[in-house]
């Protein structure tokens, strides 16, 4: 398994940003493996995933060339965590949002299909966001104690953005002719949330994104774990490799 450090200069956000990527051999042959991004927890940091050995966890499927990681730096401080103006706040975050799928993204799926994202907490919120934001660039997510409903970091503040990044709320008004509808149903959904120690909001709001899609016709994959099932690391470095297993049973990611 090969690491890369990048710093490359984001035109979106006027600013170096920094990310790792994992894969197994040549870095520049991304044909035949699954270009997948794990976003970095809330307030995290790109390193985060690899130092609490969700990285590790995923190796089989590295060092077997199904999985070309990438592994970006987070701006949740600045936006979904922050105080202050929450336009501001939510403008910077489309601003992240941009550079990911305009900038990041581009640069490693030429040739290589659409993306697999996943994240543990504030970065199964991502994957999500990312997914049912653009299912024309993703067809499949592994979110694991996401929290789905934007309001949760923007109280009582609602807008055009806000609303784009909450599923929860954009998804029940999506017309049942939206093409993305069709991509959804194309796709690989994988939530899980466990039922033990500060999961609660976590497993409500997975809970009701499940309902969504199911009377929205979407298949998709909702586990619930036990009630010792904590929201922390040692149980997300389970939980990633068994839904990467079942994900490639049928060969490849």
């Amino acid at each position: 398994m090969r690491e890369i450090y990048c710093k490359k200069y984001s035109h979106s956000l006027g600013r170096d940003m920094e990310y790792l990527v994992f894969c197994a051999d040549d870095p520049d042959d991304r044909t035949h493996t699954k270009v997948s991004i794990a976003y970095p927890p809330q307030n995290g940091r790109y390193w985060d995933f690899k130092d609490f050995g969700m990285v590790e966890a995923a190796r089989p499927w590295i060092d077997s060339g199904q999985m070309y990681l990438i592994l970006p730096d987070g701006i949740d401080g600045e936006t979904w965590s922050a105080s202050g103006d929450p336009r501001a706040r939510i403008e910077l975050q489309e601003l992240w949002y941009h550079y990911i799928v305009d900038e990041l993204l581009p640069e490693y799926t030429e040739n290589a299909g659409k993306v697999l994202g996943m994240g543990c907490s504030m970065g199964a919120t991502h994957a999500a966001n990312f997914f049912f934001r653009r299912p024309d660039i993703f067809d499949s997510i592994v979110a694991l104690s996401g929290i789905y409903n934007a309001q949760f970091f923007f109280h009582d503040y609602c807008d055009d953005l806000v609303y784009a990044n909450s599923p929860i709320h954009f998804l029940p008004n999506m017309p049942e002719d939206h093409p993305w509808m069709e991509l959804y149903r194309q796709s690989k959904i994988i939530l899980c949330c466990g039922q033990g120690a500060w999961e609660d909001d976590l497993l409500y709001s997975t809970r009701v994104l499940s309902g969504i899609l199911t009377e929205k016709g979407i298949p998709h994959w909702a586990d619930y774990w036990g009630f010792d099932v904590n929201h922390d690391w040692p149980w997300w470095r389970k939980q990633l490799p068994y839904f990467l297993d079942k994900l490639s049973q049928g060969g490849t990611l």
